[in-house]
């Protein structure tokens, strides 16, 4: 194995007048997009920027960020992504302890990266967009008339100035390749080293379990943010490295999203929950043609089984569960067409990766017969531990933090487990079951509450178009159920009903105490409720 670039350029000397790219009308060859890497690759080594040096990008789902990707890893640099909604605090962080030499980033943040340069080891900042200062128009790079030009802000030489096609550096399997930083809910995000052997492993299993596997005919969805670590592997390189055509849209849009999937014929999509819930959620929801789909794909969190049903009722497009994290590139398990399906469950392990359920001792908990179980007529904590993992796919650690890398492996005859945080059981068919985070645990009164279990009933209620249920203080039980319940549009119902709702069908003490109405959850990008956020609003009016 070699440098991950090398998985483009051996489709692009194989194809290279099919297309790669499809951005609002304007399509990049493969060969069109490989000639672009190099000229941003050479751009870097005129600057000095090569092996390990690590590149920010710091964009949308647009071209320019694929090709900041791959002509980085081309030159032999490590690529920093950034969420494109993060401010000067938040990228002040990943900058400074990445050690970024250089950034990518729209001209519209250009003033967040000026505001923290200072404290950081950036030498460069190139620009994507009109309002770029000074440097030459890169439209050799761009190769698209219909987009914004590139240019390098530090100086006005261009990013590269001339056609020159530089060789693909060569790195080692166990070189870091990419630097994604972990979400941060608690403390300081830290620096996920993932190497090219991760990176390759994890998109080309990802891409076998597809039917037939990924084809040069597919046309993959892009609305997953490929500052994530989901919608880098397993839509972007998954879908280029078997020369299929990537469509990215820059933010997600449930109509935009559709439309392009039926205008265009798109064969491929994947999401997060919250999207396959909003495409249900839309008024002319019964209208849409989903039929080209071949294969849907979910992760980023659990899907609740109720959305999951509406979505293949009304299109006839099976959804498949995965799981993984960005510590594991990310897919560790998938409910594959290959392996078989069974709703309410994460799938199986991918090939090459081994995982099991242990408890606090690290000693393996006994598989359930055949799940998922009956969870009011199951003792959850009897069967439950904590997910671990091991495979090519896991990182290589947390960057400059050794504190974090010990208590995030165990070492067990000679194999390597991380530590996922998740709560799950597993049966005898191999089949995996997240019950919920560790940290999201509630306990009430010496009580174990699941958070997940109380969302799955509570998105079967007519009148819930979302939810979210957290642990909030109680002098009583220590702690509480609380939801919180976007109501479908003009709903008629009370939070008293959706409580009666829940104690009908729960044990007493799993029934939300408390039910909160609210027109929107707080999300991550990629779709994940922002728990954290729903208990500190909770303290704070407590104290107010």
């Amino acid at each position: 194995m070699a440098n991950l670039a090398t998985n483009i350029q051996s489709v692009a000397a194989e194809q290279p007048d099919a297309v790669a790219l499809s951005f609002r009308g304007r399509d990049v060859t493969y060969g069109e997009f490989w000639a672009r890497t190099g000229q941003f690759a050479a751009g870097l080594d005129d600057r000095g920027i090569g092996e390990g040096d690590r590149v920010a990008v710091y964009l949308p789902n647009v071209p320019q960020f694929v090709t900041a990707f791959h002509g980085t890893l081309r030159a032999g640099g490590v690529v920093v992504p950034m969420n494109p909604q993060y401010k000067s605090r938040e990228i002040a962080h990943l900058l400074s302890d990445s050690g970024a030499r250089a950034v990518v980033t729209l001209s519209d943040l250009v003033p967040f990266v000026e505001e923290v340069r200072d404290d950081t080891d950036l030498e460069h900042v190139v620009t994507v967009g009109e309002a770029a200062e000074a440097g030459t128009d890169f439209e050799a790079f761009l190769g698209d008339d219909h987009e914004p030009t590139l240019a390098d802000s530090a100086d006005d030489s261009g990013v590269a100035d001339s056609a020159e096609n530089p060789a693909v550096v060569d790195r080692a399997d166990d070189d870091v390749a990419v630097q994604p930083y972990t979400s941060g809910t608690t403390g300081q995000p830290k620096g996920v080293q993932l190497t090219h052997r991760n990176l390759a492993s994890n998109a080309e299993t990802a891409a076998d379990l597809v039917p037939e596997g990924i084809r040069t005919n597919d046309k993959q969805l892009g609305v997953l943010p490929l500052f994530h670590i989901y919608g880098m592997t397993v839509v972007m390189n998954a879908t280029l490295f078997n020369g299929g055509e990537y469509y990215p849209l820059p933010e997600w849009d449930a109509q935009e999203a559709v439309s392009l999937v039926e205008d265009e014929g798109l064969t491929l999509m994947h999401g997060v929950p919250a999207m396959y819930n909003d495409v249900i959620n839309q008024p002319n929801a019964e209208e849409f043609d989903l039929s080209s789909l071949r294969l849907a794909g979910v992760g980023g969190s659990g899907i609740p089984v109720e959305v999951l049903r509406q979505f293949e009722d009304l299109y006839d497009v099976k959804i498949y569960e995965g799981y993984g994290l960005t510590e594991t590139s990310p897919v560790t398990h998938f409910n594959s067409p290959k392996q078989g399906r069974r709703v309410g469950s994460i799938g199986k392990t991918l090939p090459g990766v081994e995982a099991k359920i242990v408890d606090d001792d690290f000693e393996e908990r006994p598989p359930v017969e055949k799940g998922p179980v009956d969870e009011e007529e199951t003792d959850l904590d009897g069967v439950t531990g904590e997910l671990v993992v091991a495979g090519p796919n896991v990182m290589k650690g947390y960057a400059g933090l050794p504190e974090a890398n010990e208590s995030a492996f165990t070492e067990r005859d000679g194999t390597r487990w991380f530590h996922t945080g998740d709560l799950g059981y597993w049966d005898e068919d191999g089949f995996f079951y997240v019950v919920d985070r560790k940290k999201h645990m509630i306990n009430t009164a010496g009580y174990n509450v699941y958070p997940r279990e109380v969302e799955e009933l509570l998105f079967e209620h007519e009148a819930v178009a979302d939810a979210a249920v957290v642990g909030i203080p109680d002098d009583r039980r220590g702690e509480t159920v609380k939801a919180f319940v976007v109501p479908v549009p003009d709903a008629d119902v009370t939070p008293d009903e959706i409580r009666q709702f829940c104690l009908d069908r729960l044990a007493e003490y799993k029934h939300p105490r408390e039910v909160e109405f609210v027109e929107e959850l707080p999300r991550t990008t990629t779709g994940k409720v922002q728990k954290f956020e729903l208990r500190e609003r909770e303290t704070t009016e407590g104290t107010e």
